[in-house]
């Protein structure tokens, strides 16, 4: 089946429900979000180095980890770096055995990239959370934004819950196991209605989120 373009797909969940169109009115169109310049690897580990941490200091350890590695940020060159100086880069030592994990499965092909594009989603996440660290919530959006995964529905997601709830007058917000049933009309492009979901929260807030569009 050939990639639809994202265009297509909002046209397809704004015809689906009223409410999603008027979403789409207000907020205009997304843009999928720039890939990782380190590919899918790169990826991974940027999301693992970004969890529970705020931007500022995500990013100044994550570019210490990336200087770690002269050239492509590769599983090989990842586990070549000595334990001191990636400890020493400022990661805890949870994710600090994250990615060493993460490597390790990518070099013995538990966790496959190059093929990613001719697997089903399911199959990613179950590969993925194999990692130490890596959940469902962090395998669904690399699908989204990384492998650009249109029928994705992070029913997990507190601000999708939320979105929803705000687009749909929902109070309180759907559950996790409400919410889930609650996308199915609009696969396959779920991932879109999630991407409004959260654009209905930063319109709630007072505009929309440029880091969303």
């Amino acid at each position: 089946m050939p990639p639809v373009a994202l265009a297509t797909a909002i046209d397809a969940v704004a015809s689906a429900d009223p409410v999603l169109d008027r979403l789409v009115g207000l907020v205009g169109p997304i843009r999928h979000r720039p890939r990782n310049p380190d590919g899918h690897f790169g990826a991974l580990v940027r999301a693992i180095v970004f969890q529970q941490l705020a931007g500022h200091a995500a990013n100044a350890i994550y570019r210490r980890v990336r200087a770690l590695v002269d050239g492509p940020l590769t599983p090989a060159a990842l586990l070549a770096v000595p334990d001191g100086d990636l400890k020493g880069a400022g990661l805890s030592a949870a994710k600090f055995a994250s990615l060493r994990d993460l490597a390790a499965k990518v070099v013995d092909g538990t966790v496959v990239l190059g093929g990613a594009s001719r697997m089903p989603d399911e199959e990613i996440v179950t590969r993925l959370v194999m990692v130490r660290g890596i959940g469902r919530w962090t395998a669904e959006m690399y699908l989204m934004f990384e492998l650009r995964r249109l029928d994705v529905w992070p029913v997990d997601d507190l601000g999708v819950r939320q979105g929803y709830g705000l687009a749909w007058s929902l109070d309180p917000p759907p559950t996790p196991r409400q919410l889930q049933p609650l996308g199915d009309r609009f696969r396959p492009y779920r991932s879109v209605v999630a991407r409004y979901c959260w654009e209905a929260v930063a319109l709630a807030r007072g505009g929309t989120d440029p880091a969303l569009r």
